[in-house]
């Protein structure tokens, strides 16, 4: 699997996983890649800093590093360019769509009770009065909740996954 950044014509930035470069390539050709902000599929790959793991010196202990002195002298031809001061860190959402959908998955986790797998057969309990009404969210089929949707039962799909609680 591969994970890229990417940005559409309009400059909207999200990011994907590709079983391969390939795959990546081949899904951009028959534009079944498209933007998560305003469905463009006029995709590219955008700027990305690689993930590096900490070379061996990093896990040396300090006395183990050579000393000052016995590193040569480096004096660099041109200028270092100073890396670009970051607005906001990662984890922040970039857009007003993100922080709605953030703000939106706060809400329902907070007024809501999380039953898992065990959605569809709650919420069908509840639309029966075989279970007391209460608000519920959690996980379903596509097929399951369409069938849901089918009976009459009033279900919703979330734009976010749920925090899975595990062991």
């Amino acid at each position: 699997m591969i994970r890229y950044a990417l940005k559409c014509a309009e400059g909207h930035g999200f990011e994907s996983w590709f079983q391969s470069a390939a795959a990546y390539d081949k899904l951009v050709e028959a534009n079944m890649v498209a933007c998560t902000q305003c469905g463009s599929t006029q995709v590219e790959k955008a700027l990305m800093a690689p993930r590096v793991s900490p070379g061996r010196k990093a896990a040396m202990p300090a006395e183990a590093e050579p000393s000052p002195s016995d590193r040569p002298a480096v004096t660099p031809a041109v200028p270092v360019p100073q890396a670009p001061q970051q607005a906001a860190p990662l984890s922040a959402p970039a857009s007003d769509l993100e922080k709605a959908i953030t703000e939106l998955k706060k809400q329902v986790e907070a007024n809501s009770d999380y039953v898992g797998k065990d959605f569809v057969k709650q919420a069908r309990d509840m639309h029966l009065g075989d279970a007391p009404a209460r608000s519920i969210h959690g996980e379903a089929k596509i097929e399951d909740a369409k069938a849901l949707i089918d009976d009459g039962v009033p279900v919703l799909p979330l734009p976010f996954t749920p925090n899975r609680k595990m062991n």
